[in-house]
C-alpha cells in the first residue's frame, strides 16, 4: 500500500468500486482541491495487473497530478496507457481495438461532452461497452452548453461521490477562504460619470448628480486603493498568488499594475505569466513552482490553471476577470484552496471585479454551506460541521451604493430612449445605429441599442419585456450585432466548405469562398484562441460550434498526426518506414516527403521546420525510423552485409547480380564502390573498405 487516501476520497472510492462492479458506470463529482485525481491512481495501484486507460484533457494536467502522486508517496504506475480526449478523436478503430483496457478513467468527464472530443470518448466507449468506466470531474453540467448533465449522459446517472464546494468547506475537507470584495478603474468611472453629468440636459438632475459626485468622491479619498488592500489582507508577504486575467492584452496591461499595486507588499515581486499556448509555459509554471525566495511571487495566467493542475503552497488567488461561467469561476477560486492544509491555514481570495453578480459566486458558495449545515443537522451528523460560514470583506460597499444612486439619477429611462430611436428611424429607416451613435441632446442612442440587445441575447442583466421587444420590431430592430452578422456569414461559409471537402483545411491563399475570405478568417480565429484575444467574439459557444465542423485549432500538430498515421499504416504493410521520397499513399498523402523533411527537422533541430518533442521521436522510433540519411543508411546496411559474407567466405569475390536474402544489391554496391573508392569516397568509408580488403 503507497498513500493512504484522505477519508472523504476513500469513502468515494469505496463506493465506485461497488458501483463499477455492479453498474460499470461511476461517477466521482468533488470540488477542486479535494485531490480526487488520487481516487483514479489508486484504482491502477490496487489493480497492477490491469491495464487502465485514463484520458484527460491534455498530457500536462496528467503529468502534473502524476507528479503530485508521486511526491505524496504514491507507487509508480506502469499499467496505465494514457491519451488525451484529443488524440483520442484522431485515432482509428484499429489503434483504440489495440488499448484492449480493463478499466476506462475519464477525467474532466464534463470536457468529453465538446462535440469532436465526445465522438473520440463514444468510438471508444461504443468499442468496449462491458469495461467499467470511472468519471472524475468537480462538476458534471456544462452550464453553457445548455444545461447538460454528462453524468446523465456517460453515466447513466450513477454518482459514486458528489460534494459540493460549501459543503467541503463546511466539512473542513477545505478551509473557508478570506474573501476580499474591492474595485479597480474607480477614477476611469468617476471620470465617466463626472462628464454625463455635465452633459446632462436638466438642471436638476445636474444638480443631483452633483451632489452624489461630492459624495462618490468623498468616499473614494476615504476607500483604501488596491495598494492598501493587498498590504492589508496578504499576510503571507512572500506567499505565492494566481492572478486570473480576462485575456493576453489584459494580463500585459494587468502585469503592468505590478509596482503600483504590489509596493507595499513587496518592492520587488517576482513575476510570472503562463497560458496554454504559450510554448514556455511549462517552465515558467515549474519556475514558480519551485521559487521558495523570501519575495512575492505572482503568477499571471488566462486559462491555464482553471482545471487539473494544482499548486499546494499558493496563498490565494485575484480574480481580475469577470466570468458568467460556473465551472471556471469554482476552478479558480478552487486553486486557492486545497484539502490538507491545517485549519487556521485560509487562504484569501481577491475579488476586484465584483463576480459577486454571476451565475455562480462566492454567494452561491454560501448557500451551499447553508443548506450542507442544515442536511447534516437533520441527520443528526452535528460532528461533521467544521465551518458554519466565512467572512466577506466587502472593501467597497459604500462607494458601490453611491455608484448606483449616480447610475439612476443620469441613466435616461427607457420611455426616453425608446423616443429617441424612434426620431432615428423616422430619419434614417432602421436602427442601425454605430456603437458610439450620440443625439443632439446628448443621448448615447447607439450604446443604448446595444444594450438592449446584450440583455435579450442574456450576455448583460437588465429587464426587457415582450411589449418592449415588440416595440422595438415595429422600428426594424435587427437584435444580432453586425460582428454576429459577420459571424454567421462566415460560419455558413465554414459549414458549406467543411461539407463539400471535408475539412477546414482552407490555405489562406485560396481566396474567396461563398464570397467571403475564409482561410484567412480562420487562421484569425486561430490566432484569436492561441493568443487568448478577441474573447468576446470567438465565445465558447461559438468555439464548439467550430469544433462540429472539423475545425481544427493547432494544424501542425493536426497534420503530423495525419501523416503519422500514413506512416503507421506503412509500417504495418512493409515492416520498415524505408519509404520512397516520391511515394504518394492511396488517398493523396506525400508520405515519403513527409518521413525526409521529419528526418532533416530533426537533424537541425527544427530549423526552418517546427521541432519535433520527444513523444513524437518515440512515436516513429517505436516503427523503425531510421533518422540518419536515407543514403547514408543504405551504405552502412550494404557494408554490414558484405563483412558478413567475407567473414562467411573468406573472400569478396561476388558476381554483380548477387543479391542477399534480405534484398541487398550487395554484388552491384561492391562494384560501385571499387569504381569510385579513388573518386568521391570520403576517408573514414576508404579505411572501412580498405579493412575488409577492397581496393
Amino acid at each position: 500500500m503507497g498513500i493512504r487516501l484522505y477519508e472523504h476520497n476513500q469513502t468515494a472510492y469505496n463506493a465506485a468500486l461497488v458501483m463499477l462492479a455492479e453498474k460499470g458506470r461511476a461517477a466521482v463529482i468533488h470540488p477542486t482541491g479535494t485531490g480526487k485525481s488520487f481516487i483514479g491512481f489508486r484504482l491502477c495501484e490496487d489493480f497492477p495487473d490491469k491495464t487502465v486507460c485514463w484520458l484527460s484533457p491534455s498530457e500536462y494536467i496528467f503529468r502534473t497530478q502524476l507528479e503530485n502522486w508521486r511526491a505524496a508517496g504514491g507507487f509508480n504506475l506502469a499499467n496505465i496507457r494514457f491519451y488525451t480526449y484529443a488524440r483520442l478523436m484522431l485515432m482509428e478503430a484499429e489503434e483504440i481495438a489495440q488499448i484492449r483496457p480493463d478499466y476506462i478513467i475519464l477525467d474532466e468527464f464534463h470536457r468529453a461532452g465538446a462535440q469532436m472530443w465526445g465522438q473520440g470518448v463514444q468510438r471508444l466507449l461504443a468499442h468496449y461497452p462491458e469495461v467499467p468506466v470511472l468519471g472524475l470531474s468537480a462538476t458534471n453540467v456544462r452550464y453553457l452548453d445548455g444545461q447538460r448533465d454528462m453524468a446523465d449522459e456517460l453515466f447513466n446517472g450513477n454518482i459514486a461521490s458528489e460534494m459540493t464546494l460549501g459543503d467541503a468547506i463546511v466539512r473542513g475537507i477545505l478551509n473557508p477562504p478570506k474573501y476580499v470584495l474591492s474595485m479597480y478603474s474607480c477614477q476611469k468611472e468617476l471620470e465617466r460619470y463626472r462628464d454625463c453629468a455635465k452633459n446632462a440636459k436638466s438642471k436638476a438632475v445636474r444638480a443631483e448628480a452633483e451632489k452624489y459626485l461630492e459624495a462618490l468622491r468623498r468616499a473614494l479619498e476615504k476607500a483604501d486603493g488596491l495598494d492598501e488592500i493587498f498590504r492589508k489582507h496578504m499576510e503571507n508577504k512572500f506567499g505565492k498568488y494566481l492572478v486570473f486575467c480576462a485575456d493576453y492584452e489584459h494580463m500585459q496591461e494587468m502585469i503592468a499594475k505590478v509596482p503600483e499595486w504590489f509596493a507595499k507588499v513587496d518592492p520587488e515581486p517576482h513575476v510570472y505569466s503562463v497560458y496554454s499556448e504559450d510554448a514556455q509555459a511549462e517552465e515558467e509554471f515549474a519556475r514558480f513552482k519551485a521559487d521558495g525566495s523570501d519575495h512575492l511571487k505572482l503568477l499571471f495566467c488566462i486559462d491555464m490553471l482553471n482545471e487539473g493542475i494544482h499548486v499546494d503552497d499558493v496563498s490565494g488567488v485575484i480574480l481580475l476577470r469577470p466570468t458568467i461561467s460556473p465551472i471556471i469561476y469554482k476552478q479558480q477560486i478552487g486553486r486557492a484552496l486545497s484539502a490538507g492544509r491545517k485549519q487556521g491555514e485560509n487562504a484569501v481570495i481577491f475579488d476586484v471585479v465584483m463576480n459577486i453578480e454571476n451565475l455562480y459566486s462566492i454567494g452561491t458558495v454560501e448557500e451551499e454551506m447553508q443548506a450542507a449545515v442544515r442536511y447534516y443537522r437533520d441527520r443528526g451528523e452535528t460532528g461533521l460541521i467544521v465551518n458554519e460560514h466565512f467572512h466577506i470583506t466587502d472593501e467597497m460597499q459604500d462607494c458601490m451604493k453611491l455608484f448606483r444612486k449616480l447610475n439612476e439619477t443620469l441613466g435616461a429611462s427607457w420611455e426616453l430612449m425608446y423616443q429617441a430611436a424612434e426620431q432615428y428611424f423616422e430619419i434614417h429607416g432602421n436602427l442601425e445605429a454605430t456603437k458610439r451613435y450620440v443625439t443632439e441632446d446628448g443621448l448615447s442612442l447607439g450604446q443604448w441599442l446595444d444594450t438592449q440587445r446584450k440583455v435579450r441575447a442574456g450576455k448583460v442583466k437588465g429587464v426587457l419585456t415582450e411589449v418592449q421587444i415588440a416595440r422595438l420590431d415595429q422600428l426594424g430592430m435587427r437584435w444580432d450585432s453586425k460582428a454576429d452578422r459577420n459571424w454567421e456569414r462566415y460560419f455558413a461559409a465554414a459549414q458549406a466548405y467543411y461539407q463539400e471537402h471535408g475539412n477546414l483545411l482552407v490555405n489562406v491563399r485560396d481566396g474567396k469562398y461563398e464570397g467571403v475570405d475564409l482561410g484567412k478568417w480562420l487562421a484569425q480565429l486561430r490566432t484569436y484562441k492561441k493568443s487568448g484575444i478577441r474573447t468576446a467574439y470567438l465565445t465558447p459557444e461559438r468555439v464548439e460550434a467550430l469544433g462540429k465542423v472539423g475545425m481544427i485549432w493547432d494544424v501542425p500538430d493536426y497534420l503530423w498526426e495525419q501523416n503519422y498515421h500514413a506512416a503507421l499504416q506503412y509500417y504495418r504493410e512493409h515492416g520498415n518506414l524505408d519509404v520512397p521520397y516520391y511515394y504518394v499513399t492511396p488517398d493523396g498523402m506525400k508520405l515519403g516527403v513527409w518521413i525526409a523533411n521529419t528526418r532533416f527537422a530533426r537533424r537541425t533541430k527544427g530549423t526552418g521546420r517546427a521541432e519535433l518533442s520527444n513523444d513524437q521521436i518515440a512515436r516513429l522510433d517505436e516503427l523503425g525510423m531510421l533518422w540518419e540519411n536515407k543514403n547514408n543508411a543504405i551504405w552502412e546496411r550494404s557494408y554490414a552485409a558484405a563483412c558478413r559474407y567475407r567473414k562467411k567466405y573468406g573472400n569478396l569475390n561476388i558476381p554483380v547480380a548477387y543479391v542477399t536474402e534480405d534484398g541487398c544489391h550487395l554484388g552491384r554496391w561492391l562494384r560501385n564502390q571499387k569504381k569510385s573508392f579513388h573518386k568521391n569516397i570520403d576517408k573514414d568509408r576508404r579505411k572501412k573498405l580498405e579493412a575488409i580488403g577492397i581496393e
